[in-house]
């Protein structure tokens, strides 16, 4: 178990209804202290003037939980339809991984012809997408639907006789789409954690080990958390690597435990809740001899398999970001903690079982299995079998080092307080919308139908960024509903602006997006199964509470 975790302890503080109001104009700040946050602004979601609620709650000193709900609870423009896909697209486990949804104008209209002389009353539709600060934006493609219809249920039966025509599609609702015009509902949930007053511990968990997933609200209450959102990206597929490990970089307790995704933006946090911030990572790993030094290639990972990509020279098909994919590598160096799991992953190579004193206990292929107490390991696959077989002797010491480096090359060295997650795409850059799925690995050559199902159109999301006066917040919002819409990548950031965050990036969402308050879990997870076990969690502590 990691050692913030506790099975059992009483969430400190008294839930206080409280009106949520702006600070007082022209109001002065304590000597010494940061300036206030700017005012609030309503949700920038829909037409101006639509209904919107606020229910403010003090969870423990220092952290609110602010409920917002804003819209009407019908839009008479939106409705149900069906839409078609596209005969011979990729698919995938992910159940957050869009269906290939958009064709090129001719292709479109082809099929839709197609469909016509089969009884359906199908249409072309063209779908345009906004820029960004790395993406020009314009027209993603042309997309195919079917009908019109007032209930899920309608819908659905005109995707079953879609079916038995040879077609495939998924009946969707228009309110998903992400037109400014729509009227809502949308649910958003807001936790802000206030240095000034907070007195407990703010901190990242990923449970008893890497490569088991839990829930969000699993790992709220093992560490008697006051509340929690779930955190970074990470393997759900096990074609993809070991489910729960995270996709990106992973920092706990000031230990690099998995390495980031070339130069993805991460959330930095640290436990007091002071100077959380979004940084840009690198890393460097070198297994090393007084004679001989190795790079590597991994930390805590399945050899071979590298999720969201952004690793090294040599990955198939990129060895820049490329999220939602899993890029691959015969030949890999990859380290081992016991945080990963109670064994190494199994597989053809060889691995150099290390002591507590770095020492060579044992070289083992094939490779996998359990360490020794405050022991480590190295696998090698492929070409880089040779390499760790000359190197690693037994009975000699084999050291590894693991180096963060930040946007310009510089070591970062992260203090036992400090957990980061990874994240992306960024969202906002010192107050300003700024938005970055081409340099993040978002945009995918060739699929735009990708692009419009994970960034453009409306998805549950979480949030998480600082204000100006330096309070955490950490945002959910619940989609994939009639009752909620969610948000699209661009609306996620000016909702994020609009609630005075100068820094934000977006975590995981769709199924995975989760907030829980005193045990509960206060959104409505996407799931059809309900709350999905995740990789790690940012959770909040009550006083007392460290490390």
């Amino acid at each position: 178990m990691r050692k913030r975790l506790c099975a059992t302890g009483a969430v400190l503080g008294v839930l206080t209804a409280l009106a949520a109001l702006p600070p007082a104009a022209g109001a002065s700040p304590h000597p010494g202290a940061r300036p206030p946050a700017p005012p609030r602004q309503a949700l920038p979601l829909g037409p101006a003037g639509l209904p919107e609620t606020r229910t403010t709650t003090t969870l423990q000193p220092g952290v609110t939980l602010t409920r917002i709900v804003r819209g009407n609870t019908e839009d008479p423009a939106l409705h149900w339809t069906v839409e078609v896909s596209i005969p011979g697209g990729d698919t995938s486990p992910d159940p957050d991984a869009p269906p290939t949804a958009l064709k090129d104008r001719v292709s479109a209209g082809e099929l839709a012809a197609d469909l016509r002389r089969d009884g359906f009353r199908a249409r072309v539709e063209e779908v345009r997408t906004p820029e960004t600060a790395d993406h020009p934006g314009g027209t993603l493609g042309w997309r195919v639907r079917i009908g019109t219809f007032g209930s899920q249920t309608t819908a659905t039966a005109e995707r079953t006789r879609l079916s038995a025509a040879g077609y495939s599609g998924s009946a969707v609702y228009t309110g998903w789409d992400g037109e400014a015009t729509d009227r809502g509902p949308w649910h958003v949930d807001v936790l802000t954690v206030d240095p000034r007053g907070f007195r407990g511990t703010l901190d990242a968990s990923y449970g008893p080990d890497l490569e088991r997933r839990e829930t969000t609200s699993e790992l709220s209450a093992s560490a008697a958390a006051t509340a929690a959102v779930n955190a970074g990206f990470f393997v759900l597929d096990p074609e993809a690597g070991a489910p729960g490990d995270p996709a990106g970089v992973g920092v706990y307790d000031g230990r690099l435990l998995s390495e980031p995704v070339a130069g993805r933006p991460s959330l930095v946090i640290h436990d007091d809740a002071r100077r959380t911030e979004i940084t840009r990572l690198t890393w460097q790993g070198r297994v090393t001899t007084p004679t001989a030094s190795l790079r590597l290639n991994g930390i805590n990972r399945v050899p071979g398999l590298i999720r969201n990509c952004g690793g090294t020279e040599g990955d198939a098909p990129t060895s820049l970001p490329l999220h939602d994919v899993t890029c691959t590598n015969p030949d890999e160096l990859v380290t081992f903690t016991p945080d990963y799991g109670a064994r190494t992953p199994e597989g053809e190579g060889v691995e150099a079982v290390l002591d507590a004193h770095d020492r060579v206990v044992e070289l083992r292929s094939p490779r996998g299995g359990t360490l020794p107490p405050g022991g480590s390991s190295v696998q090698a696959t492929g070409e880089r079998v040779t390499d760790l077989t000359a190197l690693a002797r037994t009975g000699h010491r084999l050291r590894v080092t693991t180096t963060l480096l930040d946007a310009r090359g510089r070591r970062v060295t992260p203090s036992p307080r400090t957990d980061i997650v990874n994240a992306g795409p960024e969202l906002v850059r010192d107050g300003r919308i700024h938005v970055t799925p081409a340099t993040d690995g978002m945009v995918h050559p060739d699929d735009p139908s990708w692009y419009y199902g994970w960034v453009h159109k409306r998805n549950p999301r979480t949030l998480a960024g600082v204000d100006a006066a330096g309070r955490t917040v950490l945002v959910t919002a619940d989609g994939r509903g009639t009752d909620s819409l969610g948000l699209s990548i661009g609306e996620s950031a000016e909702v994020a602006r609009s609630l005075g965050l100068r820094d934000a990036v977006n975590l995981d969402g769709g199924g995975s997006t989760t907030m829980v308050a005193d045990g509960a879990v206060l959104n409505s997870p996407s799931d059809a199964t309900g709350e999905r076990p995740v990789g790690d969690a940012l959770l909040i502590l009550p006083r007392g509470h460290r490390p």
